[in-house]
């Protein structure tokens, strides 16, 4: 009987203890709920937007068409008046520049709309090598259009990454644009050459990843502009509309990998894009 009464505050004295710990992990649970409702809440919100806009890009794009047609439909009929050129010149000057502009705002509604739209992944495990030959076969006539050398350089090691295809092309090609056409603003007679490289390495946690890295010899990015260069909207070309490095970075990150400008200011920059290795080729 005495060795009950021990045993009683005991627990008395444990349920003391354990109560406002009880209490704290009940508060806690309360706060991570409120946060995952509010999370929930700023997706949807976010989801609600992004269809919004996508409808009105839409709607945009329709009139944006029309406009273009009839712009070039009068752009034609001017042509053929019996006016004077020094009457028609301004007219047409000004029907072209408004073809022109339409179809800018075209190409930034297109680009929008594919930043803004939804992403389809499907992963597998990716040959980076076969995958980067194939598409510098396919854009080495490009390259040599615009005085570019367009060079690979494989490691026949590379494990197998898991990617998904179709978007890693996409993000590679884009990359490939991009240093080409900042090879376009070098001077007359300096180098342009392009190297597609695929390396091993590891993450930040120390997984071991496949690197693909585009590098170009132009004139480099200033660290201004490598601090914003993946912000949509950013741009350091006279021309378009500053999302082609964002839907880059979207599409990679998407498919759980990485992408980093890897070299500054020149000369050239280099563009890195690191993606898992498949589960049992590494």
């Amino acid at each position: 009987m005495r060795d009950v009464f021990w045993i009683i505050p005991g627990i008395v004295i444990g349920i003391a203890i354990a109560a406002p710990a009880v209490v704290l992990v009940r508060r806690r649970s309360a706060r991570r709920a409120r946060a995952a409702i509010r999370k929930a809440h700023t997706h949807q919100r976010l989801s609600e937007i992004g269809s919004l806009s996508q409808g009105l890009a839409h709607e945009i794009k329709n009139p944006l068409s029309t406009i273009g047609l009839n712009a070039q439909l009068l752009l034609e009929s001017v042509e053929t008046l019996p006016i004077d050129d020094q009457t028609r010149g301004p007219l047409t000057r000004r029907l072209g520049a408004l073809g022109r502009e339409v179809e800018r705002l075209r190409d930034i509604l297109e680009d929008f709309l594919h930043y803004a739209g939804e992403v389809h992944i499907e992963p597998r495990p990716v040959d980076m090598n076969e995958l980067v030959a194939e598409l510098a076969d396919f854009y080495s006539p490009q390259a040599q259009s615009k005085g570019v050398r367009l060079v690979t350089a494989l490691d026949p090691g590379l494990p197998a990454c898991l990617a998904d295809p179709s978007s890693l092309k996409q993000a590679i090609l884009n990359l490939m644009i991009n240093a080409t056409d900042a090879m376009g603003r070098n001077e007359q007679g300096a180098e342009r050459t392009l190297t597609i490289r695929t390396l091993q390495s590891r993450s930040e946690e120390g997984e071991p990843v496949c690197c693909v890295r585009v590098e170009d010899t132009g004139p480099g990015v200033s660290p201004d502009s490598a601090e914003r260069i993946f912000k949509p909207y950013f741009t350091t070309r006279k021309s378009g509309a500053g999302l082609g490095l964002a839907i880059t970075k979207r599409l990679i990150e998407e498919q759980s990998g990485t992408i980093e400008l890897t070299g500054h200011e020149g000369p050239g920059a280099a563009f890195t894009i690191a993606l898992p290795v498949a589960r049992g080729a590494g």
